[in-house]
Order: structure tokens, then sequence, then C-alpha cells
């Protein structure tokens, strides 16, 4: 027992270790928001400020127009959640429960394109966008990302772990194929649903490139590039940065302890059956 308690002891000291280390980034991030800037690039560095301003946050919201670069990632990103979360239920569906010929050939030709790096086909894309005259839009920005290969995969997993007797039983009741997937399928993987979706907000939201690549103004753009104005050929204003990175963090947060429980089901859930 006592070596139970003292390995016990050192499982925790460990795990905690490890979770500061992760933390320390975001600490030294969060105490380097209400740095003076002189304290920020200071030598040697310190993690504690030793002198405390506000100033960072008024020139974040004075310099650039930070709630229209709020509300652009926002759409952006839930726009693309909400209809990823569609589309990639739908196809999960068809794939893990109404198998039709060449299934299996165009469920790895899915697979493969999640290993084509988006820095391949961006260009591509963009060419795309602009022959159909949508740059700078939110319509250039979610239709390239309306589906996602592994949202497909991901869903395809869910479904593969619901027995196949509970659509049965809903086709004896008389109920439609639509019916089925909404009334009964969707209510049954609605904790790999959350997880899904706390994955696609946290990418699109964070997401630089594409945003960077599709918007040339900036009402268009969102936090992540709008963010990068306080960056100059010559000169970075580091406090602002931060500062706007820590409130950047704080819808991704709450999102992600309003759904923590279902996250972590759905994680478990996920690929019970492969």
């Amino acid at each position: 027992m006592k070596l139970s308690r003292k390995a016990n002891l050192a499982m925790l000291v460990a795990f905690l270790a490890i979770g500061f280390i992760f933390m320390l980034p975001f600490l030294w991030m969060t105490l380097s928001s209400i740095k003076p800037e002189a304290l920020i690039r200071g030598n040697p560095e310190q993690l504690f400020p030793t002198r405390v301003t506000m100033g960072n946050y008024v020139s974040l919201f004075s310099q650039i127009p930070f709630f229209r670069f709020l509300i652009n990632s926002f759409i952006f990103a839930g726009g693309v959640t909400l209809s990823s979360l569609l589309l990639d239920s739908m196809a999960g569906y068809a794939f893990a429960k109404l198998p039709f010929k060449g299934s299996s050939v165009i469920f790895i030709l899915v697979l493969v394109t999640m290993m084509v790096p988006f820095q391949i086909t961006m260009i591509p894309l963009y060419l795309i966008m602009n022959k159909f005259q949508i740059l700078n839009t939110y319509a250039g920005l979610m239709l390239p990302r309306l589906t996602n290969a592994f949202g497909i995969y991901f869903m395809r997993q869910s479904f593969l772990s619901i027995p196949n007797e509970l659509m049965d039983a809903g086709r004896i009741d008389g109920v439609g194929e639509t019916g089925i997937f909404f009334r009964i399928m969707i209510p049954v993987v609605v904790a790999s649903l959350s997880t899904l979706g706390v994955f696609h907000f946290m990418y699109n939201w964070n997401d630089f490139l594409w945003p960077m690549l599709m918007t040339n103004t900036v009402e268009m753009q969102t936090l992540p590039v709008g963010l990068a104005l306080f960056q100059g050929e010559h000169v970075m204003e580091h406090g602002p940065m931060f500062a706007g990175a820590v409130l950047s963090i704080v819808p991704i947060l709450i999102i992600f302890l309003a759904a923590q429980k279902t996250f972590i089901k759905g994680i478990a859930l996920s690929g019970i059956k492969g």
C-alpha cells in the first residue's frame, strides 16, 4: 500500500510538472500582455512583470478594428464548423451504413487527400476562387472548407459503432432513410459531433494562411491575420500582439469547457470499431 501511494504521488508530481511545462508558454504570453514593451524585450527576460500596464489592450483596440476581426473569425470558423458537421456526418453515415458499389475505393481516395499538404492545393484553390470572383468574401473563405476528409473519417468511425438493428427498427416503423439519419442516428452520435465541432472550430479559428491568401482588405480579415498588422518590416509591437492572442483564446476556451464532457466521450467512442 505504501509503494502504491508513493507511485501515485510520483505520477501526480510528474503530471503536474508536464502540465506546467505545457502551460508555461500561455502563462508567459498572458503575463507579457500586461508588461510594458521595454520589459517584454528586456535582457534578461523576466516571467513575472515588475510593472503592470493595460496599455497593450488599449493599443489593441485603438490601432486595429479588433471587433471587426473578431466577427469575421466567428463567421468564418462558425460557418465552416456548422457546414462541416452536416456534410461530414452525412458522408460518414453513407460510408458506414449505406454501402454502395465502389464505396471502399472512394473512401480510400478521401483518406488519401489527408496526405496532401495544404500548401500544394492553396494556389489552385486561389485561382478557382478568383475565377468565380469570390475573393475577399465569406463565400470564398468558407467554400473550400465546407467538408473535411478527417471529419468524414471521424464520423464514419462513430457510425460504425452503432448497431444496424437501430436502423432496421426504424425501417420497420416506416421511417424513411432521411428520418433514420436525423431522428435515430444523429442523436446517438451527438458526443462525436461535439468533439468534431471543437476540432473544426479551433482549426479554422486559428488558421492564418488561408484567410491571409483570400482577403485583401482590413474589413474582411480574420483575427490571426489582423494581429499580424502589429508586425512591420522593421518594428514589431509585442505587447498588443500578446494582448490580442490572449483575447483570441477566450472563445475557444469557453467552447471547450462547455463541451468538455461530450468532447472526451466523443474521443472515446469514435474509434470503437474500425
